[in-house]
């Protein structure tokens, strides 16, 4: 016992040796002391994943009332719970900016944390380059000129813009935002589905759809998928929520749970109240159901909302690619002026006017090119996610996980197979064009570590050493427990065999 013993005295005093160089090198400060609350966290994952119904009408029309209404029954217990749980666990178990970057870089190391940044930062802003699209389109139901050339443009910008503004206000701000928008963006539908009770023929419930309507279960899963996913992105804002640890289990709880009611109740209202008319089920449809179960002021009440709800989907997105910039900076995978906040509202205001800029150069993109390019690049991502979750929890088992799905390895094994099938069929069915803009992105995202590893050694840039941190937080909790438990062993006499102590000094 004397070797191991000289051996965790050496490790103590390189850890108090390394500490001390950690508290020399200069660190990006991420204290905040307005923190994210428990209701705008509810709110902004709500926004993050769903904003409302509003998007899920063609699922019906690629399937047909029967197979929507079952999609967005069972669809959120094979692929929503799983990917909320693996966003609680590990939330909680690293709580800071960064989130799934940090997880993949403690599961894989500094190159697959990079990747996963580029991945999902890509996959979000090009998903955030989509809204002031879906903006413009609603608007120019109202001002026509907004439909094509020049003016439509314009409109795409100056909302982005616009929009990017309120974002650089502050996080608080931006929360209780994305409350009231969401509370008044399902509020037609609410009165919708109130009304729409008497007429409700639930024989309709059951419809394969209409005869001679072919099915489309590429836009059906894909719909289905752009409606339910992106559980783990507030998983970027954790260093600024008050108690992560409590606070994000409790909020992804309740998030799922208004963002499976505000799917099902519209749709069950819309699809029953009426027959089926299976091809004009399209994006914005929902607005025309309201004005066939109430009138036209429901109508305009719904496509406000819509207006509504896209701007919180917007806000949602922006902060999450904004505080992802600011923990890969702190992580040390980007350089440390990507931290930079605001002096007067302490946002992240380089990581805001990055993701803005990037979300205003694919505007120009087909929407359905849009969609398909993020959901390609989020899969790639997801499914590094799901192999960093199993493999941290076969690489750290002692780990302090506050909040821990309650399953052994091999039914975690099973749990995250399940939905990384639905993740292979959307790499699977993409097109060329998507093909190519995926690999184009991920390209850049491999070029982007190795020139930053270069800006390292030539020290052209200030960098963090957030990565040198961590990895001191790890050693130092595994030295902890191997010398807890090499003291219980030797108070209780327990004859450990020599390969047991070699696995304990390896740790050590």
């Amino acid at each position: 016992m004397r070797m191991g013993a000289s051996t965790c005295s050496a490790s103590s005093q390189s850890l108090i040796e390394h500490e001390q160089q950690l508290e020399s090198q200069p660190q990006i400060t991420t204290k905040n002391p307005k923190k994210l609350a428990l209701i705008p966290l509810v709110f902004l994952i709500y926004f993050e994943v769903s904003g409302g119904p509003y998007g899920e009408e063609p699922a019906v029309g690629a399937a047909g009332p029967l197979f929507a209404i079952l999609g967005f029954l069972i669809f959120p217990f094979i692929w929503s719970i799983p990917e909320a749980l693996v966003t609680a666990e590990l939330a909680t178990a690293f709580p800071g900016n960064g989130g799934f970057v940090i997880w993949a870089h403690r599961a894989f190391g500094p190159f697959w944390g990079s990747l996963m940044g580029s991945w999902k930062f890509l996959s979000g802003v090009i998903n955030l380059a989509s809204y002031p699209i879906l903006c413009v389109d609603y608007l120019k139901l109202v001002i026509p000129i907004f439909s094509s050339g020049l003016p439509r443009f314009f409109a795409i910008f100056v909302s982005t813009i616009v929009l990017s503004f309120l974002n650089y206000s502050g996080l608080s701000i931006v929360g209780y935002t994305a409350v009231g928008l969401g509370i008044l963006s399902l509020c037609p539908f609410i009165v919708m589905s109130l009304v729409a009770i008497p007429k409700i023929d639930p024989s309709r419930w059951i419809s394969l759809g209409q005869k001679g309507v072919g099915k489309d279960w590429t836009l059906y899963i894909n719909t289905l998928f752009w409606n339910l996913n992106f559980w783990d992105n507030a998983s970027t804002l954790a260093g600024e929520v008050e108690e992560p640890q409590k606070m994000y289990p409790i909020a992804l709880l309740s998030a799922g749970i208004l963002t499976c009611l505000g799917y099902i109740i519209p749709l069950l209202a819309a699809t029953g109240a009426f027959p089926l008319e299976q091809e004009d089920w399209v994006d914005g449809y929902l607005a025309s159901a309201g004005e066939v179960i109430a009138g036209k002021w429901l109508k305009y009440w719904i496509e406000i909302g819509a207006v509504l709800s896209i701007i919180g989907l917007f806000e949602a997105q922006l902060s999450s690619c904004a505080y992802q910039l600011l923990g890969m900076a702190d992580l040390g995978i980007s350089p440390l002026i990507f931290g930079s906040r605001s002096k007067w509202f302490n946002t992240p205001w380089l990581g805001i006017l990055i993701s803005t800029a990037f979300a205003l150069s694919v505007s120009y993109l087909d929407f359905a090119d849009i969609i398909s390019s993020a959901n390609f690049l989020y899969s790639l991502g997801m499914l590094l996610e799901f192999a960093s979750f199993l493999w941290l929890r076969v690489k750290f088992p002692g780990l302090e996980r506050p909040f821990k799905v309650p399953i052994g390895v091999r039914g975690l094994v099973v749990m995250c197979l399940i939905p990384s099938v639905f993740l292979a069929y959307v790499l699977a069915v993409a097109t060329k064009a998507v093909y190519l803009v995926s690999a184009v992105m991920t390209l850049f995202g491999i070029v982007w570590y190795f020139l930053m590893n270069i800006c390292k050694s030539k020290m052209w840039f200030e960098f963090n050493n957030g990565e040198q941190k961590l990895e001191y937080e790890f050693i130092s909790a595994l030295s902890s427990l191997t010398l807890i438990w090499k003291w219980v062993t030797t108070k209780i006499q327990i004859p450990l065999k020599r390969r047991s102590i070699k696995t304990l000094e390896l740790s050590a």
